[in-house]
């Protein structure tokens, strides 16, 4: 007799491919690792096939997985919107939205934006995550990104913001002056850590000083611009950063070797939900570059 899949096994599955691992699943469906490993053993054995492959880094969903997760998803977002729908009030947004981005981006550009937001939506709350890696929209860790890429993900909605220019600055007080190529190699700089090893400003600096090495190296472009305003060193930091501020010089002409395009994303099942799309769309006018 074939299986009569329910939403518990939809729900089930979609929390085990998100988190990998039982402990983690049974946290978002609220129940013990034991509990999950049980239901899925159900769930298995009703559907006569493996849904996930178990190694010692946690499960990994099959084939037959990743689609009922893929239909899961549907009938999250479906429900999402209908409870939006009938607690929301004519013209409000409500919820909450998660945005990955890093902290450069937050700080420079982001964190301004939102304010407009908020005081135009104020039911509506954020949680903002900054890190070097991109949280999953396909797994629903995030809403909303904005990461500079040249090659945005093609299963995502994706909005061209503009390019990251970006230029060699150094502390007004510091000792260069104006920019020599001989000169900056004998000086101290500041850069990405091996957290960001493809980082555009890390490829143009071994490109034009193969020899040199980083008297300071952070995990952010952020606190490089610190560093370098505190007078630590040269460092190629984004002209949206860099520009406003007083304590720094710009050496150089923006470097178009260095050039990335910065992208707003998300995923085409939640960008229509009211909360998200919100956000979306006060952001496609709010953001700039320029």
């Amino acid at each position: 007799m074939q299986y009569d899949l329910n939403p518990a096994d939809l729900s089930l599955v979609l929390a085990l491919h998100r988190a990998g691992t039982l402990a983690a699943a049974g946290e978002r469906l609220g129940v013990n690792a034991s509990t999950v490993f049980r239901m899925l053993q159900r769930l298995e054995r009703g559907l006569g096939q493996a849904l996930f492959e178990r190694s010692r880094r946690g499960y990994r969903a099959g084939e037959l997985a990743r689609t009922l997760a893929a239909q899961a998803e549907q009938v999250e977002a479906a429900l999402e919107a209908a409870r939006a729908a009938a607690q929301a009030e004519p013209g409000h947004a409500e919820g909450t939205v998660r945005i990955t981005t890093t902290d450069t981006l937050l700080h420079g550009l982001l964190a301004p934006a939102l304010a407009g937001l908020r005081a135009a939506q104020p039911r509506l709350q954020f949680e903002l995550h900054t890190g070097n890696e991109l949280a999953s929209l396909t797994r629903r860790d995030a809403d909303i990104a904005l990461r500079a890429t040249d090659r945005p993900p093609g299963h995502l909605v994706g909005r061209r913001v503009g390019p990251i220019r970006v230029a060699v600055y150094a502390a007004r007080s510091g000792p260069l002056k104006a920019w020599d190529e001989a000169a900056a190699s004998r000086v101290p700089w500041v850069a990405p850590d091996d957290g960001l090893p493809e980082h555009p400003s890390v490829r143009w600096r071994q490109r034009h000083f193969p020899t040199l090495q980083p008297a300071f190296r952070t995990g952010s472009v952020q606190s490089v611009a610190e560093l370098v305003a505190q007078g630590l060193g040269l460092g190629v930091l984004p002209m949206f950063l860099a520009e406003p501020r007083r304590e720094l010089r710009r050496l150089t002409e923006p470097l178009d070797e260095a050039e990335t395009e910065l992208w707003l994303l998300t995923h085409p099942e939640t960008r229509h939900l009211r909360r998200v799309h919100a956000v979306w769309a006060h952001l496609t006018g709010a953001l700039s570059l320029a």
